[in-house]
């Protein structure tokens, strides 16, 4: 079974930068189109972004301009940086396929964004 590990969240001010990793326990060139999902507090999980194989990213409105996603096959490893962070980012941040059927969820990591 494959399992996700997601790393790189804290505790950030307004404004700050974080760069969050997921590393995949098999080649993410397999697991093909991969996102990064969130999961605020009362809300329900959402996409935030998504790159495909072969590179092609997409973002939710929200996020476009200051967050990217990039992925290193060669390392199992998808990357989410995050730029100009607002508090409306705080969030939990998970990784996944992106398309069905999901993988298992890893645990996430907490991005808070906070003065």
């Amino acid at each position: 079974q494959v399992r996700l590990v997601e790393s790189g969240g804290g505790l950030v001010q307004p404004g700050g930068s974080l760069r969050l990793s997921c590393v995949a326990s098999t080649s993410t060139s397999i697991i093909s189109s991969m996102g990064w999902y969130r999961a605020a507090p009362g809300k329900q999980r959402e996409l935030v972004a998504a790159i495909s194989s072969g590179g092609s990213t997409n973002y939710a409105d929200s996020v476009k301009g200051r967050l990217t996603i990039s992925r290193d096959n060669a390392k199992n490893t998808v990357y989410l940086q995050m730029n100009s962070l607002k508090s409306d980012d705080t969030a939990v941040y998970y990784c996944n396929r992106y398309t069905y059927p999901r993988l298992p969820w890893g645990q996430g990591t907490q991005v808070t964004v906070s003065s």
